[in-house]
């Protein structure tokens, strides 16, 4: 019996364990799906738990359910490459044949002193749980700076403003605009809408350290009830330990079938993978479709066969209702955009991407 394992529970590894058992598993294959907690989460939407604007409950997925998937619970912290072992922080090791890392992100705080300690983040559910606390814990009129214009910045931004109408919002970015990297004319939509809903941004910020309720930018000091941090990303720490090549983001160099070359057993997906493109929940769910092609061809004694990962574009929320997309080189604003975010949203809920 082969054993297919799987780590991660998100949109790399959920896709991946889909369509293993859409394309007809072998008899002698078991997979194994390695999670911390038993769903599920839509990670796209953590800026709404943060805010206040959508439930815990509402952003938690059950597992799909496929007769012979087992699914596994545990704190994984390492990877033992050359025997082939998931090593716990609680339990015995996992043995495996072929093995998908799709362990997600952690916030990346580039070494600014107390950022990491003073902080906000939505990175994990936990951490996403203590913002929303300390977002809707905080007095009227009360000051909270995102740090980071990009787009979950911006998101989050746009759900707190509308969660509690009476509180200061500052956007910090060290670019000179919101939205640095997408075209500046939906660049400057956004910072419409923010002028225009009483967010302030600021530009060309080099923040030098945090300490409770101060943002150093310089000689300058802010003044902060809450400081959220949007301000890069990086895999996660068991991914950062691993003993293998890596791009100068600290993400996992692969060859043509999403394996680690000295260990083609082994796959990586999603955000520990260096990819041609920034990581995104999408960018996740086409190189799982694909790692699962690459395992069901070779089981096959098959060449796989992969094209270029298509990206759909990036949508963006500005509260409830208006929102603005990325489509290839054209761009979209308002209402539509907004809608059919919740309809994305609506199809990962069901499993249907």
């Amino acid at each position: 019996m082969k054993h297919f394992v799987i780590l991660g529970g998100g949109y790399g590894g959920v896709t991946v364990a889909n369509h293993l058992f859409k394309g007809h598993l072998p008899s002698d294959v078991q997979v194994t799906l390695v999670d911390r907690m038993p769903f599920q989460s839509m990670k796209t939407e953590y800026y709404a738990l943060a805010a206040g604007t959508s439930s815990d409950f509402e952003l938690r997925v059950p597992f799909p359910e496929h007769e012979g998937l087992q699914i596994k619970y545990g704190e994984v912290t390492s990877v033992d490459l050359e025997n082939k072992q998931v090593i716990f922080a609680a339990a015995d090791p996992l043995p495996y044949d072929q093995l998908v890392i799709a362990l997600g992100c952690t916030d990346r705080f580039h070494g600014i002193p107390g950022a990491k300690e003073v902080s906000s983040t939505i990175q994990s559910f936990s951490a996403t749980r203590e913002t929303y606390r300390r977002i809707n814990d905080l007095k009227p009129y009360g000051t909270i700076h995102i740090v980071g214009g990009g787009l979950s910045g911006v998101e989050v931004a746009a759900e707190v403003r509308e969660s509690r109408p009476d509180l200061n919002i500052t956007i910090l970015d060290r670019g000179p605009r919101v939205l640095s990297a997408f075209p500046e004319t939906l660049s400057r939509y956004v910072s419409k809408w923010f002028h225009d809903h009483g967010v302030e941004t600021r530009s060309h910020i080099g923040i030098t350290s945090l300490e409770p309720g101060i943002i150093h930018n310089g000689s300058e000091e802010i003044l902060s009830d809450v400081t959220i941090w949007t301000a890069g990303i990086q895999p996660v720490e068991l991914v950062q330990k691993m003993d293998v090549a890596k791009d100068p983001s600290g993400r996992v160099l692969l060859n043509e079938y999403h394996q680690i070359p000295e260990y083609p057993e082994v796959f990586v997906c999603g955000d520990c993978a260096s990819l041609p493109f920034a990581p995104s929940a999408q960018a996740a769910e086409g190189q799982g479709e694909q790692i699962a092609h690459v395992a069901l061809a070779q089981w096959r004694g098959e060449t796989p066969k992969l094209g270029a990962i298509k990206l759909k574009g990036t949508l963006g929320s500005l509260g409830k209702k208006a929102g603005f997309g990325l489509m290839g080189k054209r761009y979209v604003t308002g209402r539509v955009p907004r809608i059919l975010k919740s309809g994305v949203l609506w199809k990962s809920k069901r499993h249907l991407g």
